[in-house]
């Protein structure tokens, strides 16, 4: 990964867990870099100043370490800080934003991990773990998190993934809310059933016949079931799922209305709307930040 400067290009270090001291960096660059996706993860680099992000929601964990300056965003009705070392915790679909809460900055790293990399790591199909608190002071997990955040130029090996996804997992549980309620017992192989069929038809319309016939449950009962598996409906899914794929086309050099159309947004509005949902900037506006 090369990130930029006023004074050129520099490479980050690869961050340690041992040191603090290397997750800080003097220069003042804003944008995001993103490491190349493994396995549906997401991870990226992120510095700015002032307001970064307006209210949005994704259908993943957000999972992410704040390297320097103050963090700040609203979450579950509260205004959050998190401080250089503390770790953030978002469950999936939840609203929320993003600043720097002083003139120096932001910067922060931070990984996206679907919803069924926990429940493939649990033993517990039933419910996802739901920390307690968006901000967590806890050396394990912030190690296990710079392993995974601290060398952005490498896709991970098989290995490294499951490490990751059964560490993670188990931080995760640890800070969950134990009063969280169970949900009752899903159709796991229907839900995967559906969820492969809208990731390979997220191009296109996909309707609720296509998902009764696929799974073999009336549209309500797949709605609760994949809603409890996967923590997000089956729509809000697709839509995702044609987000993820329009940042790699606009990654080519494509225009945003040729963006739209490959991904299945009715026109260039459409996408624009659903994208600023879903990542709290604009298509355009992630592109300059992405650009380097």
């Amino acid at each position: 990964m090369r990130i930029q400067s006023g004074c050129g290009y520099q490479r980050e270090p690869i961050l340690e867990p041992q040191d603090d001291a290397d997750l800080e960096r003097s220069c003042s660059f804003e944008g995001i870099v993103r490491a190349p996706t493994s396995e549906g993860i997401e991870r990226i680099d992120a510095r700015f100043h002032g307001n970064a992000y307006s209210p949005h929601r994704h259908d993943t964990y957000a999972l992410g370490v704040t390297i320097s300056g103050i963090q700040t965003f609203s979450y579950r009705g509260a205004s959050r800080f998190s401080a250089p070392g503390n770790i953030i915790v978002l469950h999936p679909d939840e609203i929320h934003d993003g600043a720097a809460g002083t003139e120096e900055g932001l910067h922060y790293r931070m990984l996206y991990l679907p919803p069924e990399w926990m429940i493939a790591a649990c033993d517990d199909y039933r419910a996802l773990p739901f920390a307690r608190s968006p901000v967590i002071e806890d050396e394990d997990f912030r190690h296990c998190l710079v392993d995974a955040l601290g060398n952005l130029d490498l896709e991970p090996t098989d290995l490294q993934l499951s490490d990751w996804q059964s560490r993670l997992a188990d931080h995760l549980w640890k800070h969950a809310d134990a009063k969280v309620k169970r949900s009752k017992r899903v159709d796991h192989a229907a839900m995967l059933r559906c969820r492969d069929y809208l990731f390979e038809n997220s191009h296109r319309i996909v309707s609720s016949e296509d998902l009764e016939t696929i799974s073999g449950l009336d549209r309500f009962t797949l709605s609760r079931q994949f809603r409890a598996l996967f923590s997000t409906s089956p729509h809000r899914y697709l839509i995702m799922r044609r987000l993820e794929k329009s940042k790699t086309i606009m990654a080519t050099g494509a225009g945003l209305a040729e963006t739209a159309f490959s991904c299945g947004f009715a026109d260039q509005a459409h996408f624009t709307r659903h994208f600023k949902s879903a990542f709290g900037i604009t298509p355009g506006r992630w592109l300059s930040l992405t650009s380097h």
